[in-house]
């Protein structure tokens, strides 16, 4: 893997670099990892199913958005990335009450679903209002 730093003109490493692909792919990993290590049974099934469904599908709809042909098609794609990154959250927390032997690697899960709804948030309104500015005369 390369180095996840920036350079400065004198090549030195100047500030992290932000892969979100790399990120959200990541995510999904652990919430799989994770999932497999709960026990089955009728409360945990659903809710498992959910998570996993919630948590790995922020990676695939930012790959949708990083190939999008058009800003709204962005957007779109940046909303739902963030309100699966905020379903994540919902469904660790009912884990958490579910399983509470999994509540500590429920909770680091749960902030990195926040850092990702944050970060999704922040874009998709940078994005909006960048197109509502190019719309203004």
């Amino acid at each position: 893997m390369s180095d996840p730093r920036d350079t400065d003109e004198d090549g030195k490493a100047s500030r992290p670099r932000f892969d979100l692909d790399e990120r959200t792919a990541r995510f999904g990993e652990a919430v799989i990892s994770f999932a497999r290590k709960l026990p089955a049974n009728a409360v945990t099934d659903p809710l498992t199913r959910q998570l996993v469904r919630a948590g790995t599908s922020v990676g695939s709809n930012y790959c949708e958005a990083d190939e999008a042909g058009s800003g709204k098609e962005f957007r779109y794609r940046i909303s739902v990335c963030k309100r699966e990154a905020k379903e994540s959250k919902h469904w660790l927390r009912m884990i958490a009450v579910a399983v509470p032997t999994s509540k500590e690697e429920a909770r680091t899960l749960w902030r990195e679903a926040q850092e990702r709804n944050l970060i999704f948030g922040a874009i998709h309104r940078s994005r909006k209002a960048r197109s509502n500015t190019a719309q203004d005369p």
